[in-house]
């Protein structure tokens, strides 16, 4: 099942894609992809209402915009060099356990909508990323019991400003929540449609270049781990995004000098069986401050 919602900020519906190109309305069901649905066994539910009312579905023939598929997730977490050749590449030490973040949750984004440069900001950076939905509620999880609670998957792009993240006090959240630096999607794709996890390829294009392209097999931690790591610290809601880290390829590691992103320029990205997206870059202005509809 791949699931997405579609429509201007706030006034997003939802949708499910069949096939590779049957786009269906589903707002008629009463259902939206936030934690309740999730909660509430939802995706069987929006299965059994699909069988009685198909017809109720209309094809949507034209989507001008999509939204996050996930309707406002009660955190973002994230792994931090989780691949080792991106730890290398940003000269430091592979983790003896996971390196976890935050990403405040007003930077959460529609997977094709503008990505703001915040303001003062000099290194503004991408990361191409695997990302998990949480299904259930998740508390002191055993790893063998781990990926019972995951719904599915999507893709995120896990900007970051540099300066803000390393040189303002250390703290990596200040570096990864600014608006927009959250695009996700544009499906939730159940698991049964992604195939292994730990062998998708995912890669990222910068004005056209590629500059990250790897695999989820070079993950450090793996997702089992990485769910029932965070279970012993927090509990996980249903509806969480857990951001799983990013291959080689990102601006701070370009050699001889970083790279980072300017206005006007267009990033482009994608993995294996959860679609792509593509962002164009735009200085901070007033009229660029974005009203996400997930905040």
């Amino acid at each position: 099942m791949k699931l997405f919602r579609y429509g201007q900020p706030g006034l997003e519906k939802p949708g499910i894609l069949i096939g590779e190109s049957e786009f269906r309305d589903v707002s008629k069901s009463g259902l939206d992809y936030d934690e309740l649905f999730f909660a509430s066994n939802g995706l069987a539910r929006l299965t059994s209402w699909m069988n009685d009312h198909f017809d109720d579905c209309p094809m949507v023939e034209k989507i001008e915009r999509f939204g996050s598929p996930v309707k406002r997730p009660s955190k973002i977490i994230c792994i931090g060099l989780n691949y080792s050749d991106h730890a290398r590449e940003s000269n430091m030490q592979l983790p003896a356990e996971p390196v976890v973040f935050f990403k405040s949750t007003t930077a959460l984004c529609g997977p094709n909508d503008n990505v703001v440069i915040p303001k003062k900001s000099k290194k503004t950076d991408w990361e191409v990323e695997l990302a998990i939905v949480i299904g259930k509620k998740a508390l002191y999880v055993d790893e063998r019991n781990a990926m019972d609670h995951v719904a599915g998957y999507v893709l995120h792009n896990d900007y970051s400003e540099r300066e803000f993240q390393l040189e303002r006090g250390g703290q990596w959240v200040k570096g990864k929540s600014c608006d927009t630096f959250a695009p996700v999607g544009p499906y939730f794709v159940t698991p049964d449609e992604v195939g292994d996890i730990n062998n998708l390829r995912l890669w990222l294009t910068v004005n056209g270049k590629l500059m990250q392209d790897g695999n989820t097999s070079n993950m450090v931690f793996k997702a089992p781990f990485l769910i029932h790591y965070l279970s012993q610290f927090m509990t996980l809601l249903p509806g969480d995004i857990i951001s799983t880290g990013t291959p080689a390829g990102v601006g701070l590691g370009q050699k001889p000098e970083p790279v980072y992103l300017r206005d006007g320029d267009v990033v482009e990205l994608g993995i294996d069986g959860l679609g792509t997206s593509r962002q164009k870059l735009v200085a901070w202005r007033e009229e660029t401050a974005m009203v996400s509809s997930n905040r």
